[in-house]
C-alpha cells in the first residue's frame, strides 16, 4: 500500500506516465448531469432510476444497464427506485423482474418519457395490462 498526501478536498487522480487514471466514483461522473444533453440520433429510451437519465436505442439496453448499474448484486439498494413507482421492499430477483415488466418494456419505457416531458404534472401511472 502506498500513502498519497493529496488534499482530500480535490478530486483524487492518480499520475501515471502517459496516462491519467480519473478515481472519481461514477455516480458523480459528469454524464449523469449532462445525459438529457448527450442524447444521440436513435436513442429514444431513458433510464429513469432516480437521477441516472441516460439514453438507450433500444428497452433491452435500458433493462440491461439498470439489472446491472441500478440492480447489481453490490449496488441495490433493497427496492426498486425509479421515477415514479413506490419503492416496496424487494429481494433482488424480484426486483430484475420486476424490472423488465414494469419499467423497461417498450410501453412503460414511452410512457414513461411522456410523464417525464409533462414534468410528472399529474403521478398516475400508465396501466399497461
Amino acid at each position: 500500500t502506498f500513502s498519497q498526501s493529496t488534499p482530500a478536498t480535490s478530486i483524487p487522480t492518480v499520475q501515471v506516465p502517459g496516462q491519467q487514471i480519473n478515481l472519481q466514483p461514477p455516480s458523480y461522473t459528469a454524464a449523469s448531469q449532462h445525459a438529457e444533453q448527450m442524447k444521440k440520433p436513435g436513442q429514444n429510451f431513458m433510464c429513469l432510476w432516480q437521477s441516472c437519465k441516460k439514453w438507450f436505442q433500444t428497452p433491452s439496453q435500458v433493462f440491461y444497464h439498470a439489472a446491472t448499474e441500478h440492480g447489481g448484486k453490490d449496488v441495490y439498494p433493497g427496492q426498486c427506485l425509479w421515477e415514479g413507482c413506490e419503492p416496496f421492499q424487494r429481494q433482488r430477483f424480484s426486483f430484475i423482474t420486476h424490472l423488465q415488466d414494469k419499467h423497461c418494456s417498450r410501453d412503460a419505457l414511452l410512457a414513461g418519457l411522456k410523464q417525464d416531458e409533462q414534468g410528472q404534472a399529474g403521478n398516475q401511472k400508465p396501466s399497461n395490462k
